[in-house]
């Protein structure tokens, strides 16, 4: 029996668009390409735009990263069979994942979907606050890099969420994104920073 000898690690490159979003690098490859809108015009709740920015170290932003965003439904239930919360129903109309990528202009990256309900906590915990979980990886990333995104507006809920409340308070505003109220609906901002001063608190998950 042969042995292989482990091959050196590599990052997600500058193709990292056309394997998963390729529509966005100009090629048509799959008939239905899992993209970023994550709702249908029947999904129950609130819709709301997330939109932010993936910047370096100086503060300059990626234009080839992938961002991909899990989340609950309106009542706070995610589309997976581990989740156990019978009490809350579930969405057939909403997928719960999507996946965009960075503007090559830009550097901007943008999902249509729905603000999320509380989830429950683990153990007798109080229930997790709204938020989405976001993970993204990119040119000079060896491993995709997990974070969440909470809401400034649920700030009660934030101040109980157990999560929260393992980040120093002093960083815990890297996982808050601001709203802003626009004549098309509300849109929640979070730039995520890859490191300096103010880098984003990522989950070792």
């Amino acid at each position: 029996m042969s042995s292989f000898r482990e091959t050196p690690s590599q990052t997600a490159g500058p193709y990292v668009h056309i394997g998963l979003i390729p529509r966005q690098a100009g090629f048509a490859i799959y008939e239905r390409e899992l993209g970023n809108v994550l709702v249908s015009p029947t999904t129950r709740g609130e819709r709301i735009r997330i939109e932010g920015r993936v910047l370096d170290g100086i503060g300059a932003p990626a234009r080839d990263a992938l961002v991909e965003l899990w989340q609950a439904n309106a009542d706070g239930r995610y589309a997976h069979p581990a989740d156990k919360q019978e009490s809350k129903a579930q969405d057939l109309q909403f997928r719960g994942f999507g996946r965009a990528g960075t503007h090559f202009e830009t550097g901007l990256f943008v999902f249509e979907t729905i603000k999320p309900g509380p989830v429950a906590g683990r153990a007798g915990q109080p229930p997790m606050a709204p938020h989405v979980n976001l993970w993204l990886v990119a040119r000079g990333i060896n491993l995709g890099l997990a974070t969440r995104m909470y809401f400034a507006d649920e700030e009660a809920a934030n101040a109980r969420d157990p999560v929260l409340a393992l980040v120093e308070p002093m960083r815990r505003p890297t996982l808050i994104a601001r709203r802003e109220d626009r004549a098309e609906g509300p849109a929640y901002v979070f730039d995520i920073r890859l490191q300096g001063e103010a880098e984003t608190v990522f989950f070792d998950v």
